[in-house]
């Protein structure tokens, strides 16, 4: 069954999207300026999960740092997830440096110019893939992304959750459906571009949406209730207990290995617990042998909550001046406080780190 019933409303909800686009839409950021493929790529790898008032500021720091593929695909590792610290999704960045490297060496930095081609690449999904295709190349791709769901899902008066697989298909071929084959790029923009500045979560301003006469959510008085999603599992709570040892001038670090969070970041000596425990209880535990279990010297820095897509990490920190020449863990090393800033840690730690004088 095709997504829409009346072919006449869709063709009416293309021709009144692109009619306020081209006259009425004021939005303009540096990405819709470009048809470079790198560009666009770096602007929806950033974006991803990502408000676009947070992206800005990191996009245009990557672009001033790495204006091309080819100094990006050079860049440390270090260096790049540093830039990236605070957007958090870390994943991400590691795609993005992967996907660089990928296509300097095999194809002198030149992107896919199809759709199939750019899904092959590391960290691209549907919704980068069909970004880069319409807005560089041309190619009628719908991109599908939170604006664009609540568009559709109000104007046809959707109520299938846009968190499931039956949502997500039967929305995107709803847009593909919609879209205008001679400017798919255009059309992409202006569907995205009116979500963000009209058709807002909350108090949307219908009065000036060029789809009000034809919109099902406005005619009903359903406009709060779309779109729908599934009701949520609640995140898991996870415990974390930095002690952060100093020797000197040097602070003591490591690496965070594995399929965790923030993998690549840096972080303390780190005890992971089930629940909140005080110091006297840690010093308890197997894990604290490698420490000095005295409980005199410990400095407490305090406490951080953050939030994570499906987890709520509640943090801790501890600082104890170390006196003794061996390492409390492997796998880490001694660095200096005045280079502290060259690595990237997670928001967390950035927090506790910055209460310290000579890290600021």
């Amino acid at each position: 069954m095709p997504p829409i019933q009346e072919p006449k409303k869709g063709r009416a909800f293309t021709r009144r999207l692109m009619h306020w686009h081209h006259r009425f839409n004021t939005r303009s950021l540096p990405w819709q300026r470009s048809r470079e493929p790198y560009t666009i790529w770096l602007s929806e790898i950033i974006l991803q999960q990502t408000r676009v008032a947070q992206g800005l500021p990191y996009y245009e720091k990557f672009i001033a740092i790495y204006p091309d593929i080819q100094s990006l695909a050079a860049a440390p590792d270090d260096a790049v997830l540093k830039l990236w610290e605070g957007l958090g999704y870390y994943t991400r960045c590691r795609n993005l440096l992967a996907t660089a490297r990928f296509l300097v060496a095999e194809s002198s930095g030149i992107f896919p110019q199809t759709y199939e081609g750019l899904l092959r690449l590391k960290g691209v999904g549907a919704y980068t893939a069909a970004a880069i295709a319409s807005f560089a190349y041309g190619l009628p791709h719908a991109v599908v992304d939170g604006n664009v769901f609540r568009v559709l899902a109000r104007c046809f008066g959707i109520e299938t959750p846009i968190d499931c697989s039956d949502g997500k298909n039967l929305f995107q071929a709803l847009a593909n459906q919609l879209i205008d084959q001679k400017d798919p790029g255009g059309f992409n923009q202006a569907l995205m571009d009116l979500g963000a500045t009209v058709c807002t979560p909350s108090t949307p301003d219908c009065v000036h949406c060029p789809l009000a006469e034809i919109c099902e959510a406005r005619s009903s008085g359903w406009i709060e209730r779309l779109p729908q999603r599934r009701p949520k599992n609640p995140p898991s709570i996870r415990y974390f207990n930095y002690f952060l040892l100093r020797r000197g001038d040097t602070i003591w670090l490591r690496q965070r290995q594995g399929k965790d969070i923030w993998q690549g970041l840096y972080e303390p000596l780190l005890i992971e617990t089930m629940q909140v425990q005080e110091l006297w209880e840690l010093q308890d535990l197997p894990e604290f042998s490698q420490l000095n279990k005295k409980k005199a010297g410990w400095n407490y820095l305090g406490k951080s909550r953050q939030r994570l897509s499906h987890q709520i990490i509640f943090a801790q920190c501890y600082c104890l001046f170390w006196p003794e020449n061996r390492v409390p863990a492997e796998g880490g090393i001694w660095v200096p406080v005045a280079r502290l800033r060259e690595y990237a840690f997670p928001r967390t730690l950035t927090w506790f780190f910055n209460k310290l004088t000579t890290f600021k």
